[in-house]
């Protein structure tokens, strides 16, 4: 029997592959600091966590016992992957089953930031609508629009298909060329062409801040950004100066580089969508998410290799 650490609350049913194994859970679900985490890592065979769990260099050092860490999140950048792998840690993390999910979710923001839907759904309830207008709340059609995708993995192609639907052109850049209809080689060059902007990058050095001051003067001032991937791909405040100079017609955010904090000049900025990073948060993708995790973590202590393993070398 493994001592397994599981830092937050987890949908009913995802511990069920951790049967007979000892779960170690705090005892509220508020997050573990950093040296709290450290500490209740120290006696553990396995963490399960979460994307707002760092998992740094220090509790791998102090974690002697540990085996695995699976965090719930396609994303893995809350974990230090070279420190995991230098002490022979696997890493897994839980790619596939939220694609379609996040694709709605990315989907729903192209539609509510082009349409202008918060700023409207506002005076409603804040009681300031006082009368039809005929000019009032000019959004920007999305269909017949050009669809700029940047990354062209799982989510990128399910946002892809949504946008069929509404006649969309649909481009796509990514690093390496992809063969498909619509590849454009050069993020620069794709920028200006699109109506919409969606993002699907995976957060690295490379992609950090990669949609800056410089590339929002790229894009159409009638342009929509949306972004589902990761907070700190887009400099905030740049997008905000952007927004308030007219440069930008609207944005839709779920992610942000200092989440939960956001920048204020993003919360004061006009035509933005501003959502609490629920991408995957539907009942049965995040039950799934969940136990893609816990079964990861029970294939390793088995003496298994699961295929959601980022950093296989390990074995």
């Amino acid at each position: 029997m493994a001592r397994v650490l599981v830092t937050s609350e987890l949908p009913e049913g995802a511990l069920d592959p951790l049967a007979g194994h000892d779960l170690v859970q705090p005892a509220s679900d508020d997050r573990l600091a950093r040296d709290e985490l450290v500490e209740a890592a120290r006696d553990v065979d396995a963490i399960v966590c979460q994307l707002t769990d760092r998992i740094g260099a220090e509790l791998f050092e102090a974690a002697t016992r540990l085996a695995v860490v699976a965090t719930c999140s396609v994303g893995y950048d809350n974990v230090d992957v070279t420190a995991a792998t230098r002490a022979r840690v696997a890493v897994c993390n839980t790619p596939g089953v939220l694609d379609e999910t996040t694709a709605d979710l990315a989907f729903a923001l192209i539609l509510s930031a082009a349409r202008l839907l918060s700023e409207a759904e506002r005076e409603v309830r804040g009681g300031t609508w006082t009368d039809w207008q005929f000019t009032g709340h000019l959004g920007r059609d999305v269909h017949g629009a050009t669809l700029g995708l940047v990354g062209y993995g799982r989510i990128a192609r399910a946002v892809e298909r949504r946008a069929a639907g509404f006649s969309m052109q649909v481009l796509h850049h990514s690093r390496r060329p992809t063969g498909a209809p619509g590849y454009v080689a050069d993020l620069d060059s794709l920028l200006p062409q699109c109506d919409v902007v969606s993002l699907h990058v995976p957060l690295t050095e490379e992609t950090r801040h990669l949609i800056d001051a410089r590339r929002l003067r790229l894009c159409k001032p009638t342009a929509v950004l949306v972004n589902t991937a990761r907070g700190a791909v887009i400099e905030e405040e740049a997008l905000a100066d952007a927004l308030e100079a007219g440069r930008l017609f609207a944005a839709g955010l779920d992610v942000y580089e200092h989440e939960p904090a956001i920048h204020p000049s993003l919360l004061a900025a006009p035509r933005t969508v501003l959502l609490p990073h629920i991408g995957s948060a539907s009942v049965a993708t995040r039950t799934a998410m969940a136990r893609l995790a816990t079964s990861g973590v029970a294939d390793v202590l088995a003496g298994g290799r699961p295929p959601n393993t980022v950093n296989p070398e390990v074995f």
